[in-house]
Formats: structure tokens, sequence, C-alpha cells
């Protein structure tokens, strides 16, 4: 099968968030499936072209139209052996610029590489049988194929990933005429609630809507969280469904992990302790055997750092100590800071994003607290529970599907959970965590090794989406 994924960003060439870890790991898992050729396409950005250690070559070069603009395409392709083949669409009109978004014509920026590179598949030769579309910024790909490239590739179908619904890619009514250029037919498959909007475009001309995790999908056919798209998704009906996603298990393995100060399996977890220390060492916190809880993730209301805040002094009453690494919102930064210097050796703040210190930091935690209000699937409590790091998570989205509440006197379950989004009851998980770490720590330590056996790698979901395309084709 012939596979082309389009997005915005993959590791390990560009990365803001967990889109870039998907792209990094689904595309090459699905090329280990025999018979399965799989490109992938991404927009040349500064940050990789003038990266050295990516090496590229040039293999055409030409133009396309976005009404009366005639835009320069170069198509380079990365040198390497083995894996799916990675593509790079060059503008430096576009994308030779410090940073990848945020500016103020991110939707023409988007626009062009969507059309970009249906035009690149044209001069490579390259007639997919599926094209595979994620978030937002590759959604009017399956809008162009149908109303310009259809006769270049007749028999393609193509599938549209929801990473995070919240950004939906929305411009003014005027952005169609202005740089769009199509039909009049198409203005009402690009437009929603008086704007034009990318995400909505792709829900309805893609032969298959898919999201990150089951219950994200049943989820987004409810107003509460679907951002204003509930009735378009909910009208999917059974073409809208939910792959839950892996984690990269070469690059996020603690048997492995360089960033460690020791390297541990299942079979040697009390190694772990080794890097619990030396993570107190570096961050200052004292030597103590109380439980490290911690969290790696962006500063931001809805990943539950609102309700955090709420309990926070009375979370550092208990016999804990707590660790964060992250940026985002200045509120939570200054809040999060501010409290920290009242509690030395206790709360470690870490202010900047920091992959080798994450990975520390998953390894020598004892808890991972992810109290996000909504969240799509979620890849810290993946990592965490292949590093023996118990998560403690709202029951929403896909973290309902991959942390299922521990039961002590089974044995079954990953982690602790709480059922409404407030304060008070995410403390009550926390402690109920506590009273198991302290009280049953031998059942403790056999859930943090069960965590270590599931496998999170994305063998499986790989073959989930292999029997989607099969369908769909």
């Amino acid at each position: 099968m012939k596979i082309a994924m389009i997005a915005s960003e993959a590791a390990p060439f560009v990365k803001t968030g967990g889109l870039g870890d998907v792209l990094q790991a689904l595309p090459d898992e699905l090329a280990r499936v025999e018979g399965n050729e799989v490109a992938l396409f991404l927009p040349y950005y500064k940050t990789i072209k003038q990266n050295p250690e990516i090496e590229t070559e040039l293999l055409s070069a030409f133009t396309v139209n976005l009404t009366w603009r005639q835009q320069y395409v170069g198509l380079f392709r990365l040198v390497r052996d083995g894996g799916p083949a990675v593509y790079f669409l060059d503008n430096e009109y576009y994308f030779l610029r410090d940073g990848i978004y945020g500016f103020y014509d991110d939707g023409e920026r988007f626009a062009y590489f969507c059309k970009a590179v249906l035009a690149s598949m044209r001069q490579l030769d390259f007639c997919p049988d599926v094209i595979h579309c994620h978030d937002w910024q590759s959604a009017l790909v399956p809008v162009y194929l149908d109303a310009e490239f259809r006769s270049d590739f007749p028999r393609a179908k193509t599938v549209f990933t929801i990473h995070n619904v919240e950004y939906q890619g929305k411009a003014g009514p005027e952005f169609f005429n202005e740089v769009l250029g199509l039909e009049d037919y198409w203005r009402g498959v690009c437009s929603f609630d008086g704007c034009v909007n990318f995400m909505k475009a792709a829900v309805v001309r893609s032969n298959l809507v898919t999201t990150v995790s089951e219950t994200y999908a049943t989820e987004l056919r409810y107003p509460y969280f679907a951002h204003g798209l509930s009735g378009i998704l909910a009208a999917r009906g059974e073409n809208l469904r939910g792959v839950t996603n892996g984690i990269d298990t070469g690059v996020y393995d603690p048997a492995t992990d360089k960033a460690l100060a020791k390297n541990y399996t299942a079979a040697t977890f009390a190694d772990k302790q080794i890097c619990k220390r030396a993570l107190q060492k570096e961050l200052g916190l004292e030597p103590s055997d109380a439980p490290i809880l911690s969290m790696v993730t962006r500063l931001a209301g809805h990943k539950g750092i609102d309700i955090l805040c709420y309990v926070l002094r009375r979370l550092l009453e208990r016999e804990i100590q707590l660790v964060i690494v992250g940026t985002g919102e200045a509120k939570y930064e200054h809040a999060l800071l501010s409290v920290a210097n009242e509690y030395p050796g206790k709360f470690s703040m870490n202010l900047r994003f920091d992959p080798a210190l994450a990975s520390r930091v998953y390894a020598g935690s004892d808890i991972y607290l992810m109290p996000s209000k909504s969240e799509p699937c979620g890849l810290s409590q993946l990592i965490a529970m292949h590093y023996g790091t118990i998560p403690i998570v709202n029951a929403t989205g896909g973290l309902k599907d991959t942390v299922p509440p521990f039961n002590p006197e089974t044995g079954e379950g990953r982690g602790y959970t709480f059922q409404s989004y407030n304060g008070d009851d995410f403390l009550g998980a926390i402690d109920r965590a506590l009273g198991d770490y302290y009280e049953n720590r031998p059942a403790w330590d056999q859930l943090a090794k069960n965590d270590m056996a599931v496998d999170f790698s994305w063998k499986q979901p790989a073959q989930k989406y292999m029997e989607m395309y099969e369908s769909v084709l």
C-alpha cells in the first residue's frame, strides 16, 4: 500500500508537541509493514534547512498558484538509508522564519503547503492509495485533491486525524477568494460559523476522520469538547473513529535512555531509586524517601494547572516532593515559581523545555500528575508508565483509555483517577496514591512493574490504522 503522510511537524526534524512525536513514530512503524511504501511531507522550515545534521537533495522546482500569487516550490528529499521517504517543501517566503507557528499569515502559509504537497506528489509521480492528513495545517489537502488534483490521483482516499480540535485553522470569509482561489461550489465546504475553517473542510471531505483515542472520538460528538464542531463531527457517524496513540519505545526506554543516571528494567526495578537520588541531587531537593510527584507539561489551564494551583499549598503540606518542568502562560509560571520559592528543597520549578531533564524526571519520579481538563490522547502518561512512574489522571479522553483505575485488592489497573474536574477530587486521588505508597509498598512496586510491562509501542496502533486504510479502500 502506498501511504502519504502530511503534517506540519515531525521529530526529529521539528517538534513543538505531541504531533511531532506521532509523526516520528507512526510513519516508521507503517513502513515496517511488508508491501507498504510510505512518504512523509513536511514544510522546509528554517530550523530544518539550516541544520547541518539534516542532509537533503533537491529533486525539483516548480510553482503553484494561490489566486493571483504564483509561489515557488522547492522539493527536497532527506538523504538516508531505510525508513519512509521524507520530503521537504521549500519556500523561504513562508517557511524561512524564526518559529513554526504564530504568524499573521499562518492560514496562507499552510494553504500553500496543502496545495504544494499535492503538486509535489504529481512531480514525483507518487500516486498514493491513502493520503493521511494531520491537524488543521494539512486539512485543505482533501479539498484541493477533489477540487483540482483528482485526475492525477483518481483512486486516492483521504484520512484526516484530529490531534486537538481546539486548533481548527480559522480565517475571515474574505480568505476564500483572496487566498484559496477555488470555485464558488467549495465556499460552503470551507466555511463554518461565518469564517473559513480548515478543519471543518477536512471533516466533511475526507473519506475517514480519526482522532487519537477511542474516548476522545466519543467526546467530540458533544459540544463541551468539540469547540463548535460537535454537529459536524457527529454527522460522520461510523466514519469518525479513535485510535489511541503509542510512544516510540526506541526513544523512550529506561533500559537504554542515555540521559539517566542508571538504566533499569522491570527486572532491575530497584535501580530506579538511583535515578531518584540523582534527580534530587540535580534539582536541589532534600535527600528523602518521600515520593516525588512530577509534571512535564505546558503550563496552560486545560492541562489542569489551574486546579493544581488551587490545591498546591495543601499538597505541599504532605510528605511529598514536587517537580515541574515546562513553560506556558505567564500567570501560571509566576504563580508556580512563587510557591516554589517558599518551599526550597521540596518543590523544584523548572521553566524550560529540556528533553534530557524530562527523561530524568520520568525515571526519578514515583508519581506522575496529569489532571488535564481535556486530553485527546496524552503521551506523558504513557512515557511515565513505561518508566515505572505511576500516573494520577483526570478520567477524560485518552487518559481514561490508557489509565484504568488501580484496584489494590485485585492488582488490576494502571494508576489513579478522578472523575470530576476540580481540585479537591484531584487532591483526593493523590491522597489515595500516597496511602498505597506508604502503607502497601509491595503492591505499589508491583503496579509500577506491571505498567512497565504494558506494550505502549506503535505496533498495535499502526495495525489499527492499516485496517482502517484497507476498509476505506
